[in-house]
């Protein structure tokens, strides 16, 4: 690697973003970060469903994982994945934004989680309203304005292995990496 690089991947779910993090931080060597309300309920000793049920009336709760993953990013060269990543790590030398149609996200929820299709596309898309709210209201991002992002890639087109060689490409391209 040539420097420091520090890469923000963004997607709602469903769209791989997860999956593209991981396999892109493993073939940089870099550290994946990827804090969610998960990690924060451990830290807190509290349950996942408690930190959810709080954060419902407690905006803190959402600023704090937000800005966590910020400053651990900005602590050493990673990839930073998260739904916000793109907007918040405003220093990110390669920012992406992984799209995929409704109907693509749904059936991977589906692969991946099981249940019935058109609960998880309902759920999905009350979800995805729900987060657009959120980050409107907390930090005045319509997290569907992502024209400002490095790369768009529609991951219906590819799987994950050829997103991250689309993505080491464009790093190569821009002398980030060798």
């Amino acid at each position: 690697m040539n420097k420091e690089i520090r890469i923000a991947i963004s997607g709602k779910s469903g769209c791989g973003n997860t999956t593209v993090s991981t396999l892109l931080a493993e073939k940089l060597g870099v550290k994946l970060i990827n804090y969610t309300f998960r990690q924060l309920a451990a830290e807190k000793g509290m349950t996942l469903a408690q930190v959810i049920e709080n954060a419902k009336s407690d905006d803190s709760y959402d600023i704090f994982v937000d800005n966590h993953q910020v400053e651990l990013a900005k602590a050493e060269p990673c990839v930073l994945g998260s739904r916000l990543a793109v907007w918040m790590l405003k220093e990110a030398d390669l920012k992406v934004y992984l799209y995929a149609s409704d109907d693509t996200r749904a059936k991977r929820i589906l692969n991946r989680e099981g249940g019935d299709l058109e609960e998880i596309k309902s759920f999905t898309a009350m979800r995805d309203s729900e987060d657009s709210r959120r980050y409107l209201k907390l930090y005045n991002i319509d997290n569907n304005k992502y024209d400002f992002c490095d790369m768009i890639i529609d991951t219906a087109n590819y799987n994950p292995e050829q997103i991250v060689e689309l993505i080491l490409g464009e790093l190569k391209n821009r002398k980030l990496v060798d």
